[in-house]
C-alpha cells in the first residue's frame, strides 16, 4: 500500500470522519485501517501509540495521528496524518456554526445523536477491551488498576493517580531485576 503523503491524508480523513466520541475510540478505527487494511503497523505499536498519547497534552486522536503517521512516512506523514485527521471536524465546525440555529430546533438532529451516542459506546468497549488485553497482566498491573479505579472513586485528582501510577511503575521495575536474582 502507497505510502505517500495524499494517502496517509486520506486514511487519517476517513478516520477523522468517523471519530465521534472523542480520542477514546480511535483504537478501533486505527486497528481497521492502519493494521488491517494497510499493513502499516502492527496492533502493539498502535496500542503503544495510543498509550503515549494519552500521556501528554492535547488531543489524543491527534497525537496517534502523529506517532502514526511519523512512523509510516517520517515529518512528511505526520503532518499528513495530522491534517487528516482534523480535517472533518475543522470542516464539520465551521459548517455547523453556520447553521446552528436551524439545528438546535430540529427533532431529527436530536435522532442523529441519539444514535451516534449508544455507537460511540460500543466503541468506547471496544477500545477497553483491546486495551484491558494489553494493560491488565499481573498481580502489579491489578494493583495499579484498583487502585486507580479507588481514586477516581474518591474523586482524587486524575493527575495525582497517574503520578503516583508512573512511580510505582518505575520502581516496580527497579526491583523486579532484584526479585530475579534471589531466585
Amino acid at each position: 500500500m502507497q505510502k505517500d503523503f495524499w494517502n496517509i491524508f486520506k486514511t487519517f480523513f476517513k478516520i477523522g470522519t468517523l471519530l465521534l466520541g472523542g480520542g477514546y475510540v480511535i483504537l478501533p478505527l486505527l486497528q481497521s485501517e492502519i493494521v488491517e487494511k494497510k499493513s502499516w503497523a502492527d496492533f502493539d505499536e498502535v496500542c503503544e501509540y495510543y498509550a503515549l498519547s494519552q500521556s501528554l497534552p492535547g488531543l489524543i486522536a491527534a497525537n496517534v495521528a502523529i506517532f502514526v503517521g511519523y512512523k509510516i512516512a517520517g515529518q512528511r506523514g505526520a503532518c499528513a496524518a495530522l491534517s487528516g485527521i482534523i480535517a472533518p471536524s475543522f470542516l464539520a465546525i465551521v459548517l455547523i456554526a453556520s447553521i446552528l440555529e436551524e439545528l438546535v430546533k430540529n427533532n431529527f438532529i436530536h435522532s442523529i445523536f441519539a444514535g451516534v451516542g449508544v455507537g460511540v459506546i460500543v466503541l468506547l468497549i471496544l477500545a477497553v477491551k483491546e486495551m484491558w488485553a494489553k494493560s491488565v497482566i499481573d498481580k502489579f498491573t491489578w494493583a495499579i488498576f484498583i487502585f486507580s479505579l479507588v481514586m477516581s472513586v474518591l474523586k482524587i485528582s486524575p493527575v495525582l493517580t497517574i503520578l503516583v501510577s508512573i512511580c510505582a511503575g518505575i520502581l516496580y521495575r527497579i526491583k523486579l531485576p532484584n526479585k530475579k536474582e534471589a531466585e
